[in-house]
């Protein structure tokens, strides 16, 4: 009778735990956090400057039309090139999606969310995943617009939605470009294609994919970071620009994975010496300026020379890296560790503020929020 009880007391604390992670927002910000973001905004001039284009975004889209597309391609392409920028027009209705349900969420105008639903179920209708990360990566603010109002869409809309990021995980999780023996299986790509996997299974709170997203990003550490702190994508593109195309979509994965597993991949140490607060550490002196590094002068890749013969600007090689390039990935890395807001303002200046930093203000660094 005892061992009875204890059984179901047990299902019982599962099934609540599962109830709870149904209703969590780990992409994008909880109930809690909105509500802090809410008065910051009321009451910070920093933060209602940063949030004034967001809040105009979302008035525009409120009369536009979605512009879904099917397979988004631009990974490989010049600029100029029709398809990328075709691509890059439709993933534009990615912004506008997240400005929709984070006004929607701030002040409840159900207009938001019907637009947004809008877009999101036009793009679930067309949109085919192609299981390429550096043109999948361009869907963030999709799935974190999504997590901010799945609770909240048209049950019909909700399954269709899931079911197409769904596809999106799963083309990822099999992706080509993570086949042994490629270099796009250890280098920046499979950042990105960890990042979306993660970003789009939280989103939808599909558990099926949580140890693969562990496995994998602990693999990715040790195999594309180096226990110097340097990369993989550092060695072979001579490129900053490259060593924070990497550690970017590292640390969005890490985020989602702290804020729901109350896991600390920032500080993880591989078996090989390799960790992203190394790696965050090396880049520190080039966006302070106490180090300078002439770019792609010695890339081993022909595209990085086809885009500076195409005039495409920061891909000249010998160009200094531009040490306010490095704050997207430094005001990533602050979430975990505030004392990068040193490097930050060297690069910024002493007044510098931006979305990801507000998002780190109103964010409780704990699981199961």
């Amino acid at each position: 009778m005892m061992k009875l009880t204890y059984l179901r007391n047990l299902i019982a604390a599962c099934l609540a735990l599962i109830t709870i992670a149904a209703k969590a927002q780990y992409v994008s910000l909880s109930a809690a956090e909105i509500s802090t973001l809410k008065k910051a905004i009321a009451t910070d001039p920093k933060v209602q400057k940063q949030f004034a284009p967001i809040k105009s975004a979302a008035e525009r889209a409120l009369n536009e039309t979605p512009n879904p597309i099917q397979k988004v391609t631009s990974q490989g392409l010049l600029e100029g090139n029709p398809a990328k920028t075709a691509s890059l027009k439709a993933v534009q209705d990615g912004p506008k999606i997240y400005a929709l349900a984070l006004n929607y969420r701030l002040y409840g105008d159900k207009a938001y969310l019907a637009k947004a639903e809008d877009f999101l179920l036009a793009w679930a209708k067309l949109n085919m995943a192609t299981g390429d990360p550096i043109d999948e990566t361009k869907l963030e603010d999709f799935f974190t617009g999504y997590d901010l109002i799945r609770d909240r869409v048209n049950k019909s809309s909700k399954t269709a939605i899931d079911a197409w990021m769904k596809t999106i995980a799963d083309a990822e999780v099999n992706s080509v470009s993570a086949k042994p023996g490629r270099s796009t299986a250890k280098n920046n790509w499979n950042s990105h294609r960890i990042k979306v996997i993660t970003l789009a299974a939280y989103a939808i709170h599909d558990g099926q994919y949580r140890d693969t997203i562990q496995k994998e990003l602990e693999k990715q550490i040790a195999q594309n970071l180096y226990p110097d702190g340097s990369g993989f994508d550092f060695a072979e593109r001579d490129a900053l620009h490259y060593h924070v195309y990497t550690l970017e979509p590292l640390l969005k994965a890490m985020t989602v994975i702290m804020r729901a597993e109350g896991k600390n991949y920032y500080d993880y140490t591989s078996p090989t010496g390799a960790s992203v607060h190394k790696s965050v550490d090396f880049l520190v002196p080039f966006v302070t300026g106490e180090r300078t590094h002439g770019e792609f002068v010695n890339s081993k890749v022909k595209f990085d020379r086809d885009r500076a013969a195409n005039g495409e600007k920061g891909y000249v090689a010998g160009s200094l890296f531009e040490p306010r390039n490095g704050i997207v990935a430094l005001a990533a890395a602050a979430y975990f560790d505030p004392s990068v807001m040193k490097a930050i303002y060297r690069a910024g200046g002493n007044d510098y503020y931006d979305w990801q930093l507000v998002i780190n203000q109103v964010r409780k660094p704990i699981a199961k929020q």
